[in-house]
């Protein structure tokens, strides 16, 4: 049985073993769900085709949400790249996971990961990495299992719910599985995986979850567009033998301090925060005129 409660030991393991991450956490998978790893693969592979479907969809995208907040940003990056200060590449994966997060705003298909309100930023990173490196569907899969065994530890010994923890703990994951996928996918070690995750996640602690009219779409939409490139930034600092001075598990234990501490206004209640904002309180009352 292969077995682990915190990111220190799943890198461990994977440095005993002499293999990479995601290989524990599919041995760890198939004990605990029963499952053969052809079954789990398989069903990573159907996770990772929605997930460029929504991409695909996504940069296309000209419809707007039932509330008109959010809609057609993602082709609006997509085609501005070539002139932007990020180069195409990182404005590509921005136009990504806006435009996974705005195919969930109008009810399409997509994969929480963790959730539905960090949904862009996985799928967007290992996208615009795949471009990039031209790696395989193997890969790609691979890298996602290690995307999922952070989530697993965090979910665990935190939280990836915003009315918990705040957006950090959904944004905030989501970074910190993206971070560590592409390093594992670019060849990093597994100390290199957990540095990359702990660069993620430390610098989002204490990110409110304040949803406007209490919508997963403002700031959440363009939330999963920064956080793409910040995780894409703690992957390069990993690999380039940047450490964290804080290891991964002490910022998650940090996490979850910080989500008991945050005030209820601040997470997912629509009660502080941008929500809160005069502007933020106006759009409410206009898409729920009965509630104002």
């Amino acid at each position: 049985m292969v077995s682990f409660h915190t990111v220190g030991e799943l890198v461990r393991l994977a440095e005993e073993k002499d293999v990479p991450i995601h290989e524990i956490v599919i041995a760890h998978e198939m004990h605990d769900a029963q499952r053969t790893r052809q079954a789990l693969l398989d069903e990573m592979k159907k996770n990772w085709e929605v997930m460029q479907a929504a991409i695909e969809r996504g940069i296309e995208n000209e419809e707007h949400s039932v509330s008109g907040l959010t809609g057609g940003d993602a082709e609006k990056i997509y085609a501005y790249a070539e002139r932007g200060y990020l180069g195409t590449r990182v404005l590509h994966a921005a136009a990504y996971a806006v435009g996974v997060s705005e195919v969930n705003a109008v009810m399409g298909r997509i994969v929480a990961c963790p959730t539905a309100g960090s949904c862009g930023i996985v799928p967007a990173a290992l996208y615009v990495a795949r471009e990039q490196r031209r790696v395989s569907e193997e890969t790609i899969v691979g890298a996602l299992f290690t995307a999922a065994g952070i989530g697993m530890v965090i979910d665990q010994n935190a939280s990836i719910a915003g009315a918990e923890g705040g957006c950090q703990a959904e944004c905030g994951t989501a970074a910190g599985m993206a971070a560590a996928a592409l390093v594992e996918l670019a060849g990093g070690t597994p100390a290199a995986v957990g540095n990359a995750c702990a660069l993620a996640i430390k610098n989002l602690l204490g990110l409110a979850c304040d949803p406007v009219a209490g919508l997963v779409e403002v700031p959440c939409v363009k939330r999963n567009g920064f956080c793409t490139v910040h995780a894409m930034l703690a992957a390069d600092m990993s690999l380039a033998g940047v450490k964290s001075v804080i290891p991964i598990d002490d910022v998650i234990e940090a996490l979850a301090a910080i989500g008991r501490m945050m005030p209820h206004a601040l997470k997912e209640t629509a009660e502080g925060g941008l929500a809160a904002t005069e502007t933020g309180r106006a759009l409410a009352a206009q898409i729920y005129p009965s509630h104002s």
